[in-house]
């Protein structure tokens, strides 16, 4: 990147999706989701460590985001499932590209004992 507006055009998209994706939950929510539709208790069971709390919190916030969908059945009790909404689906490329990342990241620090050289990283130049 040569000149400040290349980097905030990198870095602006970057920082927008962070925003929506971080925290310790939501990736593991998105990705269990990804497998089908889930209710609420499937989908707390999927996620070890998870309190009940939590899990509705940030389900919220990826419904407010479009990148889950709730529904509400009619039922005694209530029956409510979560699904990926169409626009989360748009992650999926995303997701599954981190998890490749990071199954190598995680043997690469689980087996290698030797300071990893620069020349060694697959660095990709914007």
């Amino acid at each position: 990147m040569h000149n400040k507006t290349e980097c905030s055009a990198f870095v602006i998209p970057i920082r927008d999706c962070l925003d929506i994706l971080s925290g310790k939950w939501k990736l593991p929510i998105l990705g269990a989701l990804m497998e089908g539709k889930k209710r609420f208790k499937e989908l707390e069971r999927s996620i070890p460590n998870i309190t009940p709390r939590m899990l509705s919190k940030e389900l919220r916030e990826l419904e407010i985001n479009q990148l889950v969908k709730r529904t509400v059945y009619d039922t005694v009790p209530v029956t409510v499932e979560y699904e990926m909404a169409p626009y989360g689906h748009s992650l999926k490329k995303v997701l599954m590209e981190m998890k490749e990342w990071g199954a190598q990241h995680r043997k690469r620090i689980m087996t290698t004992d030797t300071p990893i050289e620069t020349e060694e990283l697959d660095v990709v130049e914007v």
